[in-house]
């Protein structure tokens, strides 16, 4: 990148808080899938730098090491006394000839598209904006969100998950497969889609608003009606 290329705006609190809890949520999650001793003391060397940058944007009503045990006892945990549905981000993405980007993944072999976990420190549309990318190569620019879907309901997952989709568009980028994270990547028309698609089916619940928003047609965000009751009635007494 040239000198001039640079962003001239100068670093703002705002922007090193951001900074401070990408790096320690980077870090609190890698914390929660490793037993390696190395990697902890690698990884809590990292939630010091995080706590440093929040000291340096102007936190100092916080202390330095409570900030970092904090932090610590977040690991794995989440919101002391809830559990929530975890959140993934996707992206609808169509060519000029009508066809959608999919790919299939590595640990299921299903299709869908493209899609991932949301990461501390971005938008949801930045993160759908980093997953194509990543994960075919493409880039692109969110248009507009067209679902929010209950992951479990929808047949995607088994765990508890809420997923947010966008409708981009492309801006660049050479298709190519992340050699972990998918066995394949490719443009569909609605025609020709593989199979299996995530969800069952053909993807009855999610192909059709998806090509709708391809196709430049009206759509509203798509999510999943109430259930009546959504939670279990206690049956009438005699």
């Amino acid at each position: 990148m040239a000198l001039s290329d640079r962003d001239p705006s100068p670093v703002s609190a705002s922007d090193m808080l951001r900074w401070s809890e990408t790096l320690s949520g980077i870090a609190r999650t890698a914390l929660g899938f490793t037993d390696s001793l190395y990697e902890r003391e690698r990884f809590e060397e990292i939630l010091r730098v995080a706590a440093d940058i929040r000291m340096a944007a102007g936190e100092d009503r916080f202390d330095r090491e409570a900030v970092i045990e904090h932090w610590l006892r977040d690991v794995g945990e989440g919101v002391a006394g809830y559990v929530t549905p975890k959140i993934a981000v996707g992206a609808v993405v169509g060519d000029d000839e009508g066809r959608i980007l999919l790919v299939q993944r590595a640990d299921s072999g299903v299709w869908l598209y493209p899609t991932g976990w949301a990461d501390v420190g971005y938008s949801a549309s930045e993160v759908a904006v980093k997953e194509v990318h990543e994960e075919t190569g493409i880039e692109v620019e969110p248009v507009r969100l067209i679902a929010l879907y209950d992951g479990m309901r929808l047949g995607f997952t088994r765990i508890p998950l809420y997923s947010l989709v966008f409708h981009c568009r492309v801006v660049g980028g050479t298709i190519k497969a992340h050699p972990l994270e998918c066995r394949d990547v490719g443009w569909f028309a609605e025609e020709r889609l593989p199979s299996p698609l995530a969800g069952g089916g053909r993807g009855e619940r999610w192909v059709p608003q998806a090509f709708r928003a391809i196709r430049g047609e009206p759509v509203e965000a798509l999510f999943d009606p109430p259930r009546h009751p959504p939670w279990r009635r206690t049956p009438p007494g005699p």
